[in-house]
């Protein structure tokens, strides 16, 4: 989310990065993403729809599965923790993420917390960044219902309608539990000078293995000299 100083100037570059998230290391469940699902793009989805996952299983399926073997079995006890199936929809299929709340911190000064509407747009100019300055975003989530695999954040972003940057997160594999999950992207940096100001779009996802949605931003921002006044 915004811009990072060394992809702006270079409109063709993009970045991938791959983070360790809770349950995100270890030994898959029982289905096995190929290399392209873990870091389709916009222009990667139509071929990801085609590609075969295998068939889904429940949270408790998953947990009857594969019980003579040790190793698997401490890992899933590892990544499920003490998740109740009966209270976590054990017989759904379908996991349920919701992303609660998204925030652009920069040091010396108070968070930027987005409002994130229902349907996805935001209006007008959505936040505004100091030209040259650092910040992350941060952002909680929870997941319920079922284990989310692949879990993984999309942005691109287009001033003056050439694309001049394009992120992709892998954030991880992540079990139903009560209390949200935080994560921090990595740090950016805002490039500066005088053709890096002005107004940009950009389109924010959040996908799991499947190419499933579960939020999709559209929304402008600027990059100016100071920042926005409070």
């Amino acid at each position: 989310m915004g811009l990072d100083e060394d992809k702006a100037n270079d409109p063709t570059s993009s970045s991938t990065h791959e983070s360790d998230a809770e349950g995100g290391e270890g030994r898959p469940l029982s289905r096995q993403p190929s290399e392209a699902s873990t870091y389709a793009t916009e222009e990667d989805e139509e071929e990801l729809s085609k590609i075969q996952l295998g068939p889904k299983c429940s949270l408790r399926e998953h947990l009857e599965k594969d019980k003579d073997d040790e190793s698997l079995r401490k890992w899933k006890e590892q990544l499920l923790g003490n998740v109740d199936v009966n209270l976590a929809g054990a017989e759904t299929l379908e996991p349920e993420v919701k992303i609660l709340s998204l925030a652009i911190v920069s040091p010396g000064r108070p968070d930027i917390v987005l409002p994130i509407p229902e349907d996805g747009d935001p209006k007008g100019t959505w936040f505004t960044l100091k030209e040259g300055s650092t910040y992350v975003l941060r952002f909680c989530f929870t997941v319920n219902s079922n284990i989310v695999s692949g879990l993984r954040y999309t942005n691109t972003v287009w001033k003056t309608g050439l694309k001049v940057d394009s992120t992709k997160e892998m954030l991880g594999t992540f079990s139903p539990q009560q209390e949200p999950y935080t994560h921090e992207l990595p740090e950016e940096l805002t490039p500066s000078g005088y053709f890096s100001r002005g107004s940009y779009t950009a389109k924010t996802k959040f996908v799991d293995d499947d190419n499933k949605s579960y939020l999709q931003l559209n929304y402008t921002f600027d990059i100016q000299k100071e920042w926005a006044s409070d």
